[in-house]
């Protein structure tokens, strides 16, 4: 198994994981705080800046490596960390997809209402709520990934 390929996994993994605890943890509380067409407006933002070539990099090519070094483990499955190395992959597809189903399409709902308009405001408080709950899921798919990344290094040792 390629150790340079499993180690830039495990610090894309947890970087990805990071970016993600930050909105679960706090970023989208604050949003949540400000008026509603604050909030939204600044949602949009962000989301606009979002896909930046270092986060898609670091998102994308973290994928990318984890398929690698999974792969590589699928090969052969008794060699040491090879099972880690798999479920690291498979975690880490946790976040592409719901990036790709879940909060892309939502978040493209959000830049397509006026932020100052009324009925954003209801929007607004739906849209925080069920964008961090799945949110959650890819913090969690990510910190689990970056921890299974970081087992197959120490494996194979």
């Amino acid at each position: 198994m390629n150790r340079t390929l499993l180690l830039v996994s495990t610090v894309g993994a947890g970087v990805n994981a990071g970016v993600f605890f930050a909105f679960s943890t706090f970023v989208m509380r604050g949003l949540a705080n400000l008026p509603s067409a604050q909030g939204a407006a600044a949602m949009q933002s962000m989301n606009r800046a979002a896909p930046s070539s270092l986060f898609m990099l670091t998102l994308f090519g973290t994928a990318v490596t984890g398929i690698v070094v999974g792969v590589g483990g699928l090969r052969d499955l008794s060699a040491p960390g090879s099972v880690y190395a798999v479920v690291g992959a498979g975690l880490h597809l946790v976040p592409i997809v719901l990036t790709a189903v879940y909060h892309v399409p939502y978040n493209n709902q959000l830049e397509a209402l006026d932020a100052a308009a009324a009925g954003t405001a209801d929007f607004w408080k739906t849209y925080v709520s069920r964008w961090t709950a799945f949110n959650h899921l890819r913090f969690l798919g990510a910190l689990g990934a970056a921890a299974a990344f970081a087992l197959a290094y120490r494996s194979g040792k």
